[in-house]
């Protein structure tokens, strides 16, 4: 069976664009400067990147796209204007767009369209307007999947074609986080803080804990004890061939802003997932094992969003990750010895490492290593325990290389 799915992973840093390849991604998206949703929360690359980056993804075979999708005043007509000639001129494959003014010049200069999620497509005569502009759409993240299978079979159905030529495509959210928000659109941070969401600069106020107070006796009480503001991630790894059926062909990962080794594991867990949907392998034993080592990596708790026809949505119940392991800074990787697969490295922080220690290196080319120690060598000699200030060496395989960032890897023990 062959499904042809497109697994698109976010990148907001070389060091993810590495392990968005090492990890299999079919495509990238990521921003520049200041015209998109996570120019505040993602390290964004610059202009000066996009003829490097589209470099790196041709040499893999990737697809890159290039997100645009904020709203744009007048005075950022220029700017915009800019950004999507370069993008031309790179190679960019696509840019993920918005608003009216981004996707008709877009059009005009022949650069490949994809609406956004801010575009709310909830309906098949949005598919149809929208289908003159733009070869890929991603639904509304509040369609159930029997009316985002309704929309795909509309598409066939009625031969709705991209400006391609080609079947319109339809992408949906497959894993990552989710707001309260109407498909991204809030206006929370901009009524509180001056700084719109819808502008690329969220400050994620949805995600704290807040009182109901009585200003007449002053009582005030924490609701439900719940981050009642604050959705669990979205994770459909567990129904992912019901997504396949209803007709999707892009699954897209949301963490822009999130580390390297997230974009690594989530990304190797669809895949692996979509392979296994083709083979006829996706069994209840394998998502078990997909959702555990998803469960590794940042997340505020999974629920399966509004596909499977929820009314409600469930709730983070602590701020922040509920990740099962931490990664703990020890250093830096200061040399690699090619001819014999050692890395030496310096412990900066008040930490130690020890043999049977897990670790994770994270670097711009070297993407994610993950590896448990089985030696740990200072001054040539073996030790027992590496602390800081220790310039030490450890056996590898896979090269690293200087500048690279040492983690030490512990399971977090939840307590009760």
């Amino acid at each position: 069976m062959q499904n042809n799915i497109e697994i698109m992973a976010p990148v907001g840093s070389y060091e993810s664009l590495s392990a968005a390849i090492q990890a299999g991604a079919d495509a990238v998206y990521f921003g520049v400067g200041n015209l998109n949703m996570r120019s505040r929360s993602a390290a964004n690359f610059t202009l000066d990147d996009l003829g490097k980056i589209c470099a790196i993804t041709r040499e893999h075979g990737i697809k890159t796209y290039l997100t645009v999708n904020t709203i744009i005043y007048n005075n950022e007509i220029d700017e915009m204007q800019r950004l999507l000639q370069e993008a031309k001129r790179v190679g960019v494959s696509a840019i993920i767009a918005s608003d009216m003014a981004v996707i008709t010049y877009a059009r005009s200069i022949g650069v490949e369209v994809h609406i956004s999620t801010q575009c709310n497509i909830s309906n098949i005569e949005a598919v149809r307007f929208f289908s003159q502009f733009a070869d890929v759409m991603v639904t509304a993240r509040e369609l159930p999947l029997s009316q985002v299978a309704e929309i795909t079979q509309f598409i066939k159905d009625n031969d709705i074609r991209g400006p391609k030529g080609e079947l319109v495509q339809i992408e949906v959210f497959a894993h990552g986080a989710l707001c309260m928000s109407v498909s991204g659109k809030c206006y929370l941070s901009l009524d509180n803080y001056n700084y719109s969401a819808n502008r690329g600069a969220c400050l994620q106020l949805c995600r704290r804990e807040y009182l109901v107070k009585d200003l007449e006796s002053d009582m005030e009480l924490v609701v439900d004890n719940k981050y009642i503001m604050s959705p669990k991630d979205l994770c459909t790894i567990d129904f992912l061939d019901k997504i396949v059926k209803a007709g999707v062909r892009v699954l897209k990962i949301e963490g822009r802003g999130r580390s390297a080794d997230y974009v690594k594991t989530v990304v190797e867990c669809y895949k692996e997932a979509v392979g296994a949907i083709a083979d006829g392998t996706y069994t209840q034993d394998r998502i078990a094992e997909w959702k555990q080592r998803l469960s590794t990596v940042f997340n505020r708790g999974f629920w399966d969003g509004y596909y499977m026809g929820r009314k409600m949505g469930e709730w983070s119940d602590r701020y922040g990750s509920q990740a099962t392991e931490n990664k703990v800074f020890l250093g830096l990787i200061r040399n690699y010895f090619t001819r014999i697969s050692v890395a030496e490295a310096q412990l900066q922080t008040a930490e130690t490492l020890r043999p049977g220690d897990e670790i994770m290196v994270i670097g711009e080319t070297t993407g994610v290593y993950r590896a448990t120690v089985s030696e740990l060598r200072l001054d040539r000699d073996p030790v027992d325990e590496v602390k800081q200030g220790d310039r030490f060496s450890f056996a590898t395989s896979s090269p690293l290389r200087r500048g690279d960032k040492l983690y030490r890897v512990d399971k977090i023990v939840e307590e009760f």
